[in-house]
């Protein structure tokens, strides 16, 4: 592998340096942080402190000189690594997703970052009945005016900053909503994935009590794998991607579902979301 001298590298921000260590780490399971400071183009002070952080967030386990990866499947996890990747895109598909959401619903929405990002484009989509068991989420909704809000208990989870466990559960099999807007951990032209099998359950449920079934995704997720199969694409009514999604994969995608595609490549918030019916893709649209 040829690699740049450091002076050569452009600048990146924090959060993309991070995650170029990040990505480098998991495939080759080792790194010397001076090979990451020629990597990134920054000092090995900067690495440093990028590493420490990332050993925080349980992505990596320092070691003298260098580091090696954790599981994927433990990081992925942490919702404090979660905000802190692919901000832009999440941002993209939730202004996407708000469209689709008119004041009077009731909705539920699960603990993904993109679920986030899309309850705080929805304070002033007023009258709302809002269901969640996300803390941040109930967080983003307590005390609006108007907006009726509905915390499903359950076993918290730190790691997810939520509830989750079979009480979770019994409270979402008591509910119906008009419509459910979930993300999860990959998802390919057939099926959804997640790493973990009590967040599936969790989410299983949440589809089953939802009138509309709405699928929120970043593109990086189409690019991973995960153990537990969730449910088939074609069981969502709406996807709702950012534009950096493989072509190929986007129209297997639009042969099962309504696609409505985020434009996330003119930076974070930038939408104009085409629905699979639309000038964009009414060739694949879902009959």
């Amino acid at each position: 592998m040829t690699t740049t001298g450091a002076s050569d590298v452009p600048p990146r921000s924090q959060s993309a340096r991070r995650q170029t260590i990040t990505e480098y780490v998991l495939e080759r399971s080792t790194a010397t942080a001076a090979e990451l400071a020629e990597l990134t183009g920054v000092s090995l002070m900067t690495v440093h402190r990028d590493l420490d952080e990332l050993a925080r967030l349980g992505v990596v386990r320092k070691f003298r000189g260098g580091v090696s990866a954790l599981p994927s499947s433990v990081f992925e996890s942490s919702l404090d690594y979660r905000m802190g990747v692919n901000r832009a895109e999440k941002e993209a598909v939730a202004a996407a997703a708000a469209e689709l959401v008119e004041p009077g619903m009731s909705i539920m929405l699960d603990d993904s970052t993109t679920a986030l990002a899309l309850a705080r484009l929805l304070v002033d989509a007023a009258p709302l009945t809002v269901v969640t068991n996300a803390r941040r989420v109930e967080e983003v909704f307590a005390g609006v005016p108007q907006t009726r809000l509905i915390g499903l208990g359950g076993e918290y989870s730190h790691t997810h900053d939520s509830f989750l466990g079979v009480p979770c559960v019994a409270a979402i099999e008591a509910l119906s909503v008009d419509m459910v807007l979930v993300s999860t951990s990959a998802v390919d032209a057939h099926t959804t994935y997640h790493q973990e099998q009590d967040v599936v359950l969790v989410k299983r449920a949440m589809l089953a009590a939802g009138s509309r079934k709405v699928l929120l995704m970043d593109a990086s997720k189409t690019r991973r794998t995960a153990l537990h199969r969730l449910c088939p694409v074609g069981e969502f009514d709406h996807l709702v991607v950012d534009d950096g999604v493989d072509a190929g994969l986007l129209a297997e995608l639009r042969e099962r579902t309504d696609v409505r595609l985020a434009k996330a490549t003119g930076g974070a918030g930038a939408t104009g979301a085409t629905g699979a019916t639309g000038a964009a893709g009414a060739a694949g649209a879902r009959s």
